[in-house]
């Protein structure tokens, strides 16, 4: 059976090229060409994504603590992200779909509840939860 890493090379060159364009944005400095979170902007509340690009500019800094100040659900979900991505790239080079995470019956709804709980979570407005706002 032929190795079919097209779809795995892809991403993970479109995902080197987002790194790429976060190190040189730096989004830990004002004012620069990345986007600010529209959520953020228009509602003043802390979406449950805010802080990704800083966290991710963070990991790319190995800058584990600051990763997880600015979006520690991030830093998890990225965590299982790279798992399903070699789990996919094995899958490809072995010649056959392998099961991750993701497909599994619940994964979507904990998922779900997880990302609902901490959009919750870091916009409660007293502490220790305001430490979470960023």
């Amino acid at each position: 059976m032929p190795v079919r890493l097209g779809g795995p090379l892809l991403v993970g060159a479109l995902a080197a090229g987002a790194c790429a364009v976060v190190w040189i944005g730096d989004p830990t400095t004002p004012g620069g060409f990345l986007p600010l979170c529209p959520t953020k902007a228009l509602l003043g509340i802390d979406c449950p994504g805010c802080g990704t690009l800083r966290m991710i500019y963070s990991l790319l800094h190995f800058d584990f603590l600051s990763a997880v100040r600015f979006n520690a659900l991030a830093v998890v979900a990225l965590g299982f992200l790279i798992v399903a991505f070699v789990v996919w790239t094995y899958g490809s080079i072995v010649g056959r779909k392998v099961s991750g995470w993701q497909h599994h019956r619940w994964a979507a709804t904990v998922t779900m509840v997880l990302v609902t709980l901490w959009f919750v979570v870091r916009n409660l407005p007293f502490a220790p939860f305001t430490a979470l706002h960023v």
